[in-house]
């Protein structure tokens, strides 16, 4: 018999890619102009140039030795070009063993989970957060607990992080620069976690891993964001070039376990464990070789920056209530109803696109991704006045 909790993780498809798949069949159907697609972080920025002279570049080589296997954890070429960048970047000791590349960071976290808990274990969410953490977290046999972010900053609510924590906690997962909303968390709020977490360490006798999903680093309007092991030593980070350099479609990223924990050599070990148990080894060769050519490229923030005062800027106009983001893509805009879903549903009547808060934690939100075309958001705004209308008649 088939597993019935698969069955369901398939029949029921996330419900930004479920969006995003309706997208693709309406525009197929009315054409693509007609659709206001905020569905999908899909950035519209191209790569940078130099992704494309290295991939040609290497397409040169002998083919059997390029596209042939590298070790389960990486090329230790590029596992050393890593550790090289993170030491000199962010001034913590950094080495190629704690070092497992991944076909990105969705890849990082499934495989961090298993690594670091047990069947019946504890991982502490901020909601609104990403929804396929609870799906990884599920299948680690673990339970997520959902901790609300401070409202309106966003940033970490640590005295409530602090209250939720329990004998069965084994880690924390944080996001930041954050999907949904686009907030970046502050030097002062990441070292009132560490204070936390470590404080609870201390009195649980165990450690509370922190997990760091970092795809929308590079991607910020002026925030600074602090790297976490700099502030906590028990933290894994899971990072992706999928943003950075704009390949979603190409699946590349790493997990790298602090130097500075001190059962580093551990926890690195499990973590090569859990990509053999779940299959996720050899990490796609060609794409390790052009990280390393590429890994100091910057990423075109401006095209978001400039995407997000237009999409915020046509939204204010129209009244419309919204968080302004400090990093990554995304725009959190208070649904017009309390009902995300509904109003979601409405706006496809408007050929809207907009991704209901309900799957990541909390209600009564839309999620915009403005990682797309200018003209899309200008074409959009007659179709964002007539919604509003559409409440208000």
């Amino acid at each position: 018999m088939i597993n019935e909790t698969m069955y369901g993780l398939g029949n029921e498809p996330s419900a930004i890619r479920e969006l995003f798949a309706y997208g693709m069949a309406r525009k197929a159907e009315i054409g693509e102009d007609a659709v206001f697609d905020y569905s999908i972080g899909n950035p519209s920025v191209p790569a940078p140039e130099k992704v494309r002279e290295t991939i040609l570049q290497l397409m040169e080589e002998d083919p059997v030795a390029l596209h042939g296997y590298t070790p389960a954890s990486g090329d230790p070429r590029v596992k050393q070009v890593i550790a090289d960048y993170i030491a000199e970047r962010y001034g913590v000791p950094a080495t190629p063993g704690n070092l497992y590349l991944t076909a990105g960071a969705a890849a990082a976290i499934a495989i961090s989970l298993a690594a670091i808990t047990h069947p019946g274990d504890e991982v502490i969410v901020i909601s609104p957060y990403f929804p396929e953490y609870k799906t990884w977290i599920d299948n680690a046999g673990c339970t997520i607990v959902e901790v609300s972010a401070a409202v309106p900053s966003f940033q970490i609510d640590t005295q409530a992080v602090a209250d939720a924590i329990t004998e069965k906690t084994a880690a924390i997962i944080i996001n930041t620069p954050n999907n949904p909303v686009g907030a970046v968390y502050t030097a002062e709020t990441l070292e009132a976690l560490a204070a936390v977490l470590t404080a609870k360490e201390e009195e649980l006798g165990h450690p509370i891993y922190l997990i760091s999903d970092e795809p929308y680093r590079e991607i910020t309007y002026g925030a600074e964001v602090p790297y976490v092991p700099c502030l906590y030593p028990h933290t894994i980070v899971c990072y992706s070039y999928s943003k950075a350099l704009s390949l979603p479609g190409e699946r590349i990223g790493y997990i790298y376990v602090s130097d500075l924990m001190e059962d580093a050599a551990e926890v690195s070990c499990a973590v090569a464990g859990a990509g053999r148990a779940l299959g996720y080894i050899c990490a796609p060769a060609l794409l390790q070789r052009v990280i390393a050519e590429c890994i100091d490229l910057p990423s075109d923030v401006e095209a978001y920056a400039a995407n997000r005062a237009l999409l915020t800027e046509g939204l204010a106009a129209l009244g419309y209530e919204y968080v302004e983001p400090d990093g990554a893509f995304y725009l959190w805009v208070r649904a017009l109803e309390e009902d995300a879903q509904a109003f979601s549903d409405r706006a496809k009547e408007f050929e809207l696109l907009l991704v209901p808060s309900d799957s990541f934690g909390v209600g009564g939100w839309v999620r915009l991704s403005y990682c797309i075309a200018r003209d899309v958001i200008e074409r959009s705004m007659p179709a964002f006045k007539a919604l509003k209308e559409s409440y208000e008649a």
